[in-house]
């Protein structure tokens, strides 16, 4: 009995060392008597005891790994303190476990030089607003040296970029006055509008008064001269009336009527203005003066 339960311990150790069960997104590499024999992919896999062992177990899911803090020197010779995370994935296995003794060390060794080679590149104020290029750059240069360990690089995050004190206290001054000397502009961009509304304003005003004033003349003179019009369009009307009335039978006796009244009524006005006159020589023949006027009244209707 026992050496029937010895021989079915040793099969079913048998058993358990030949049958391997790969997990999903894992591989296992196999060595033979110590060398490659090959991947294990996800699944039940079979390889022969005491000759076959599994080797390297790698993780074929994306990764990610905290690069230190570290200080780099910008192009104009100013300290900063640069950290990052760093996300890899291994895509072969073979080569992930005889390319490179430690490939995670590996890559984060060479994002941490790389980093500084490229912090190097740039000025300080640039490097607040070239981290996009900077990343590129990182996973680039990575990529392309660890293409021979079986690691893809898939992308590199600064975190943080921290400079000296010194550097943040200037940077703030200098930021305060780039805010001052715009708030200067805007504000004398507001006068210079406000200055070019008021101008533009009384411009509008002076022609539109002027041309209130123009409207108004001109309304005046049209109105004085339709006055003038009608005046003399009245007295047309009035002497043409007197005119015809005068060819009819009795009027030249009611012009001499009228000739006689006005002539005495003009006198007797005369009179009262002043106590001195000088009278026409013939000014007692009436009669005369009468006829000679009615005689011009007769020579302008011929």
């Amino acid at each position: 009995m026992i050496t029937v339960g010895v021989i079915l311990t040793l099969a079913l150790l048998i058993v358990l060392m030949t049958v391997k069960v790969v997990p999903q997104q894992s591989a296992y590499v196999v060595e033979r008597l110590g060398k490659f024999r090959g991947v294990l992919q996800p699944g039940i896999s079979f390889v022969i005891p005491f000759f076959d062992r599994i080797a390297y177990k790698h993780s074929l899911k994306e990764k990610v790994i905290d690069i230190p803090e570290q200080i780099c020197i910008t192009r104009d010779n100013v300290q900063v303190r640069v950290d990052g995370v760093l996300f890899f994935q291994v895509t072969d296995p073979q080569r992930a476990s005889y390319g490179i003794g430690d490939y995670i060390f590996g890559v984060a060794q060479l994002a941490q030089t790389t980093m500084r080679s490229e912090i190097g590149k740039i000025d300080l104020d640039k490097t607040f607003e070239e981290r996009t290029t900077v990343n590129q750059a990182v996973v680039q240069a990575i990529d392309e040296a660890a293409m021979g360990w079986g690691v893809k690089m898939l992308r590199y995050e600064i975190k943080n970029i921290t400079p000296p004190q010194s550097v943040l206290h200037a940077m703030e001054k200098q930021m305060q006055a780039e805010r001052e000397r715009r708030a200067l502009i805007l504000q004398s961009d507001g006068e210079k509008q406000a200055a070019v509304n008021m101008a533009e304003g009384q411009k509008q005003k002076v022609v539109l008064e002027s041309e209130g004033l123009r409207l108004r003349q001109i309304n005046e003179s049209e109105g004085q001269a339709s006055a003038i019009k009608s005046v003399a369009e009245a007295t047309a009307e009035s002497i043409r009336l007197i005119a015809s009335a005068i060819q009819e039978k009795g009027g030249a006796e009611a012009v001499q009527l009228k000739v006689a009244e006005q002539f005495v009524q003009q006198f007797g006005n005369l009179a009262k203005a002043t106590n001195t006159m000088i009278l026409p020589a013939n000014f007692g023949d009436m009669s005369s003066m009468i006829a000679t006027a009615m005689g011009v009244i007769k020579q302008n209707n011929k």
